[in-house]
């Protein structure tokens, strides 16, 4: 099998679960909850879309991944710039990227996701593709959230889901500088 047709991937210990770090070539295209309820399905979906197998192993872009995860988790790091390769649908990859550029520490309920796609009434939609995404953190779908603000469902656990809130939540209070400081 040539390096085109292997999923390169490797497992992560987080603070609040495992997560299964996947490349593709040059670029991460998984980063996903190991206890992930539809972790089969996105397993399938990136399979069939790259026409690729799963190859255990380590890659310099699962290297880099893993080294920025280590700085977000030790509360040093608020963006991330790993190549990323998206692995879905068209209406999936808009909500995906829509994500990007939810805040740091932010948060949005899908019927906002919705709204600010351009699509108010494609509310189900976003939230299945939210449910979708095969790069949680990195794509912070951890940052959507119910519209009474409850924590809604997570690939990676409603504790993980809190955990990466607050970790975000401590961090934005860190670095926030008093106004009119002298």
């Amino acid at each position: 099998m040539d390096e085109k047709n292997k999923i390169i991937v490797y497992l992560y210990n987080s603070p609040c679960g495992v997560l299964m770090l996947g490349s593709f070539g040059d670029k991460l295209c998984l980063c996903d909850w190991q206890v992930e309820r539809h972790r089969n399905h996105v397993d399938n979906r990136l399979k069939r879309m790259l026409n690729a197998a799963f190859e255990k192993g380590m890659s310099p872009v699962i290297e880099y991944a893993m080294l920025q995860l280590d700085e977000y988790f030790a509360g040093k790091r608020m963006e991330f710039d790993v190549p990323l390769l998206f692995v879905g649908t068209d209406f999936q990859k808009m909500v995906w990227n829509y994500l990007l550029a939810i805040p740091f520490g932010g948060t949005i309920s899908y019927g906002e996701m919705a709204a600010g796609i351009g699509m108010p009434k494609a509310v189900r939609a976003v939230a299945n593709a939210n449910g979708a995404n095969s790069m949680s953190i990195f794509v912070p779908c951890h940052r959507v959230i119910g519209s009474d603000k409850s924590l809604t469902g997570y690939g990676g656990g409603l504790e993980a889901k809190e955990y990466l809130l607050k970790l975000e939540n401590s961090i934005n209070t860190k670095t926030a500088s008093p106004k009119n400081a002298l």
